[in-house]
C-alpha cells in the first residue's frame, strides 16, 4: 500500500532521514518507534506532504506522492493526526469534525461518518457544542482522530497518540486504534510508548538517528533482548 524507498530529508544542513526504507501492507498496523529526535515525526510529515524529501521515493498504491501537495494527499486517502493533537481550539467539537471533511461533497455520507465517529467517541457527542480548547487532553486526542476519520482515510498516520495522557486514557485510545483498523483502515503509528505500540501492531520499525535500525514482526521485537533493553525498560 505504502512504500518509502531510500528517503532522505534535510532541515537545512541537518540530515534528518537517511535512506529510509519502509513498507506498509493494506490492513496492517505498522509502528515506527525510536527516541526523541530519531526521525519519527519527520517520516510522517514527509509522507503527508508537509515536508519534502531531497531524494528517494514515496509510493502509495504504486503512485508517486513526491510532487503532490498535502491537501491532495488527503484526497488520495492519507490522513495525518499530528503530534500535539492540533485541534482548532476556538471552534466547537462539531466544527472541528466538519473540518475533517473539507475535501468531500457527499453530505449524506458525511452525516453517517459523523455518526460513526460519535459511536467510537461518545464523549465527543456529549461535548459537540463545546470549544475544542476546553476539552481534556484525552478528549482532544479523540477529536483529532475523529477529525482525521472524517476524510475517510485508507491510511491513517498517528503521531504520538498517547503523549501526555493518563494510563487509563492511553488504554482507551489504543483500543479505539485497533477498532479503526478492524473496520478497514491501515495505520502507521508513531509512538514513544514502545510497549503499547508493539502490543498493538503487526510489524514494527525502529528508527535511530534518522536510519531504520531494526525491523520485524512486532511480537518478535517485544521478545528481542536488544529491543527490550533499549526501548522497553529491560
Amino acid at each position: 500500500m505504502l512504500e518509502l524507498q531510500n528517503l532522505n530529508v534535510y532541515y537545512g544542513a541537518i540530515h534528518a532521514l537517511r535512506n529510509v526504507n519502509l513498507k506498509i501492507n493494506q490492513g496492517e498496523i505498522v509502528t515506527l518507534i525510536g527516541a526523541n529526535g530519531a526521525g519519527k515525526t519527520t517520516t510522517l510529515r514527509t509522507i503527508s506532504g508537509i515536508e519534502k524529501a531531497k531524494t528517494g521515493k514515496i509510493l502509495y498504491n504504486g503512485q508517486g506522492l513526491d510532487s503532490y501537495s498535502a491537501s491532495h494527499i488527503v484526497k488520495l486517502g492519507i490522513s495525518h493526526v499530528p503530534e500535539g493533537r492540533r485541534v482548532f481550539s476556538t471552534m466547537s467539537v462539531f466544527e472541528n469534525l466538519e473540518m475533517g471533511a473539507f475535501t468531500r461533497n457527499d453530505k449524506s455520507q458525511i452525516k453517517k461518518d459523523l455518526e460513526n465517529v460519535f459511536s467510537l467517541f461518545p464523549r465527543l457527542l456529549e461535548r459537540k457544542d463545546q470549544y475544542a480548547g476546553t476539552l481534556s487532553g484525552g478528549e482532544q486526542q479523540m477529536l483529532a482522530i475523529g477529525r482525521a476519520l472524517l476524510s475517510r482515510p485508507k491510511l491513517l498516520l498517528l503521531d504520538e497518540p498517547s503523549m501526555g495522557l493518563a494510563p487509563i486514557i492511553v488504554k482507551e485510545i489504543f483500543a479505539i486504534i485497533k477498532d479503526i483498523n478492524k473496520n478497514g483502515t491501515t495505520i502507521l503509528l508513531v509512538e514513544q510508548n514502545a510497549n503499547m505500540a508493539l502490543q498493538c501492531a503487526n510489524r514494527a520499525y525502529i528508527i535511530k538517528n534518522g536510519e531504520i535500525d531494526i525491523e520485524g514482526d512486532a511480537k518478535d521485537l517485544m521478545n528481542d533482548e536488544n529491543v527490550k533493553n533499549a526501548y522497553l525498560g529491560g
